[in-house]
């Protein structure tokens, strides 16, 4: 529930869409809403699912796991706690603090139920390169899940690297008359042939927002 509200607020936020403007889209009052986001009320799945897709975030599903019983009755276990937690990151000489693997000296972690294939780590989100006006949007302030070990693929959205910059940059991987190219969310940045000149530094897996 934290996190969706989270995310439903963040978008908000970026997309200048307020209570009331949310409301008329679902068809409810301004205070249904404000009861949801200030967990007054709890939404149902549906209704969940119907915000992100006002919010242009139907590419997102919030489902409820439902899990088989055991036949046997299992001694009690301690809790299991799912989470696992990574260094957060800054952009500043953030290349060489990778390969040193030096990152995780930080004292800064955030938590995620996120199982990294490799050394992941967090990075803030900075400017408005991936606010998109619609649709996937990443904007100022939120946190980037990186997992080095992910596949590069077109689409997939990635830090990058060039070999005369010290900072990495984020954007979208995207394959056009087959040359790749790191295109901005936004559309009044320009986009950038990805060259031999250019390296992945991982794959971004995960987006969140902090308040």
């Amino acid at each position: 529930m934290d996190n969706w509200i989270a995310l439903v607020k963040a978008n908000m936020k970026d997309r200048k869409v307020t209570q009331d403007q949310l409301a008329e889209r679902l068809g409810m009052s301004q205070g249904g809403v404000g009861h949801w986001l200030n967990k007054r009320r709890v939404p149902s799945l549906a209704d969940m699912n119907r915000v992100l897709a006002e919010l242009g975030l139907g590419y997102l599903e919030v489902a409820l796991q439902i899990r088989e019983k055991t036949a046997e009755a299992l001694p009690a276990q301690p809790p299991y706690n799912p989470y696992f937690r990574y260094p957060v990151n800054d952009w500043t000489g953030m290349c060489e603090i990778r390969e040193e693997h030096g990152a995780y000296a930080t004292t800064r972690f955030e938590l995620t139920d996120y199982h990294a294939r490799g050394d992941a780590f967090w990075l803030p989100v900075r400017g408005d390169a991936m606010t998109a006006p619609s649709g996937l949007s990443i904007g100022a302030g939120m946190l980037i899940l990186v997992d080095p070990a992910i596949d590069a693929q077109p689409g997939k959205l990635v830090v990058a690297q060039w070999a005369d910059s010290p900072q990495a940059t984020f954007r979208q991987l995207m394959e056009e008359s087959g040359q790749l190219y790191l295109v901005p969310l936004n559309p009044t940045y320009p986009k950038q042939r990805f060259t031999e000149d250019c390296r992945i530094l991982g794959v971004v897996v995960q987006a969140t927002a902090k308040f």
